[in-house]
């Protein structure tokens, strides 16, 4: 029984060393995109479209 409580305390501190890893990358803006969304309006997916069909 005392291996089960082991088990879950070790669980539960690797869980939290990646809460605080995921919620540090947040913090120093590592997920945020910049350079995507203002060039995704640049391209036109109908073009890809008249590629294929012919």
């Amino acid at each position: 029984m005392s291996i089960i409580i082991l088990i879950v305390a070790v669980s539960i501190l690797i869980a939290g060393g990646f809460l605080i890893a995921f919620l540090w990358g947040v913090k120093d803006g590592q997920f945020d995109d910049n350079y995507a969304p203002p060039n995704r309006m640049l391209f036109d997916d109908t073009q890809k479209i008249k590629k294929i069909k012919k």
